[in-house]
């Protein structure tokens, strides 16, 4: 148990200086908040403790110096008066008083060889935070109007998503949210969506539908939004045209085949008899018996109905704004329709179990053939799905 104790102590002994060194490698590459929250983490716990003394050192010393660093390149950074600083200022002062607020819950911090508590020269940088919160306010309200009146979808963009962030530091500034709007319609694109039937078949009204029932794909996002039925006042900057090609539709077939089944199965038991015809007994004088197996067969009369069809399409991706083709997609899609049912001669169990289901079934109607188009559908708008999500129309 002794020699238990010592080895646990011992490595914590190794843990605690690699956390050290660790900690000191991090502080000497100017490394400061990194050094700072594996300092922290470590005095969480017994931070009194001589153990622990390396860190209360090296926290104290990260601290200056990460602070002092912070203070320099915001002095610099007001100098030199570009607006583009605006948020590197205000960031730095959120890092200021974060990094005091984390260190905060643990003083004081006592280093014993001394006799003091370590010095940690906390400030209040409120009105400092304040000031560069609404010179960034103002910047990024500005820059996002500027942007907007570039009418240009990017810029649109860009503005929505600097009031985005200016709504999280400064909620109801102005009346950015009006502007989030307009900014988001604008900067979105539209996509009309219609199908065009160049075969000599009439599709389904219902497929038709499903297909162009754009709430069910989940295909919009944040700058694409598809419209199968027009808007008034959108202007659509694509269009994403389905093309049925061709549709081919099998006959209505019924495959008749006769075949025979055989299988051996228990019948059953038996005595095992010796060379000389006698039953052979095992330790406690038991007869020993065995499975009695026997030969069983079956006449299978088996009837297949089976009808196919397959449609063949092609996506066309339509830029409004040149009237040019951007992109053509082939898309296909095959229904099988396949029914069976049998009946037999002779001993069932000679079938495999899973064959046992067909008998008993009668014939059934075959499907009309729009309603075997119509069944193609879900097929179709998956792989419809996989080409749009796959396809963006500004790459």
């Amino acid at each position: 148990m002794k020699k238990i104790t010592i080895l646990i102590l011992s490595v914590s002994f190794l843990i605690s200086c690699s956390g050290v060194k660790k900690t000191q490698s991090l502080l000497s590459d100017g490394n400061y908040d990194a050094a700072i929250s594996r300092s922290v983490e470590s005095l969480k716990t017994n931070k009194a403790s001589k153990g622990k003394q390396e860190y209360v050192y090296l926290l104290e010393e990260a601290f200056a110096k990460a602070k002092e660093r912070d203070l320099r390149n915001v002095e610099m950074m007001q100098k030199e008066g570009n607006p583009a600083n605006f948020e590197k200022i205000y960031n730095t002062y959120i890092q200021i008083n974060n990094r005091q607020e984390r260190i905060r819950p643990l003083l004081p911090l006592p280093l014993l060889q001394e006799g003091r508590n370590a010095i940690f020269p906390f400030d209040d940088y409120s009105v400092q935070t304040i000031k560069a919160k609404d010179a960034l306010s103002k910047y990024l309200y500005d820059n996002s109007k500027a942007l907007m009146k570039q009418n240009d979808k990017m810029s649109f963009r860009k503005a929505f998503d600097d009031l985005g962030y200016l709504n999280e530091i400064n909620p109801g500034y102005k009346d950015i949210k009006n502007l989030m709007d307009e900014a988001h319609f604008k900067g979105t694109d539209y996509v009309h969506v219609y199908t065009k039937n160049e075969t000599n078949m009439i599709i389904p009204t219902r497929l038709q539908s499903d297909l162009l029932d754009f709430s069910t794909f989940g295909l919009n996002d944040k700058w694409t939004v598809y419209h199968s039925n027009r808007v008034k006042d959108v202007k659509y900057d694509f269009a994403m045209i389905v093309n049925f090609r061709n549709i081919d539709i099998s006959p209505e077939q019924i495959k008749e085949r006769e075949f025979v089944k055989e299988k051996q199965i228990a019948d059953g038991k038996k005595p095992v008899l010796d060379a000389q015809g006698n039953p052979v007994k095992d330790a406690q004088g038991n007869t020993v018996m065995v499975d009695n197996m026997k030969t069983v067969r079956a006449k299978i009369y088996e009837f297949k109905q089976f009808k196919a069809c397959q449609i063949t399409a092609k996506i066309d991706y339509i830029d409004f704004r040149t009237n040019q083709l951007i992109d053509t997609f082939p898309l296909s899609s095959e229904y099988v329709f396949e029914y069976i049912y049998a009946n037999y001669n002779g001993d069932r169990n000679a079938c495999d179990s899973d064959y046992l289901q067909y008998f008993g079934r009668r014939s059934v109607a075959f499907p009309t053939s729009e309603q075997m188009v119509y069944d193609s559908g879900e097929d179709l708008k998956a792989k419809l799905k996989n080409i749009i999500t796959r396809n963006k129309f500004r790459r």
